[in-house]
């Protein structure tokens, strides 16, 4: 049934899906040219914490990996991070079912984690009070001398990469910058900051959504934002 929506849960996040019907726009009227989008799924997940102890993720990942062409992911981040490893099944996902079809909320925190993921997704929306965090990763190992030794030394590698592949390939941070995270620095960001880093691409106004550049420009002014009369939906983004 159109519409209809579904819900799967796992301790910390809680994924709704709705079915979105055939969608019909018009290209060129006298010629009855229509651009049309067929019907498919919207997967929305809110995210809490990276920390499931239970049942894990098995029935939420189980559900999305169900997506077809045209389904699309939104990600609600709430979330102060982390376990990264869990975050590492949101990356692979969204790489194999959700690949530039995945809109990300950042409603009203991402830290750490939190912060990865948002980072991931290919349209990146914020709110004027957005709060967002980068820092290195934490942990441990035990064991005898050796192995400690060459399971740090693979995991500081492994861990390292998959930081710089998404915060500075994307231009996030700096190498200079990155470096310094590495060693202990965290970077702090509200709405100004991450429009001005690319990492917001779009913010949620009086009830509008306007592109990072718009916010930008008109916090530049000192003025309202000048808001488009109609807001962009995702399934163009």
């Amino acid at each position: 049934m159109i519409g209809t929506k579904k819900e799967f849960s796992s301790e910390q996040h809680t994924l709704y899906t709705e079915l979105i019907p055939e969608n019909k726009k018009i290209i060129n009227k006298e010629k009855f040219i229509y651009e049309v989008t067929p019907k498919h799924k919207r997967y929305r997940v809110y995210i809490g914490k990276f920390f499931e102890l239970k049942k894990g993720l098995h029935s939420v990942f189980n559900e999305l990996r169900e997506a077809k062409e045209y389904d699309y992911l939104e990600l609600v981040i709430n979330s102060g991070g982390g376990l990264v490893l869990e975050g590492q099944q949101f990356y692979n996902l969204i790489q194999e079912k959700f690949y530039k079809r995945t809109v990300a909320y950042l409603d009203n925190y991402g830290y750490s984690m939190g912060a990865l993921l948002f980072c991931m997704a290919e349209k990146r929306v914020i709110y004027p009070y957005s709060d967002f965090m980068f820092h290195t990763y934490s942990g441990g190992a035990y064991g005898k001398g050796g192995e400690i030794k060459a399971r740090l030394e693979h995991s500081s590698k492994k861990l390292e990469k998959f930081f710089y592949d998404i915060i500075v390939k994307q231009d996030f941070l700096s190498k200079a910058e990155f470096k310094q995270m590495l060693v202990g620095q965290d970077y702090w960001m509200g709405a100004k900051e991450l429009c001005k880093r690319g990492i917001a691409t779009h913010v949620i106004l009086e009830g509008h959504e306007i592109t990072a550049k718009e916010y930008l420009k008109n916090l530049k002014k000192g003025k309202k934002s000048k808001i488009p009369k109609k807001v962009e939906s995702v399934e163009e983004a």
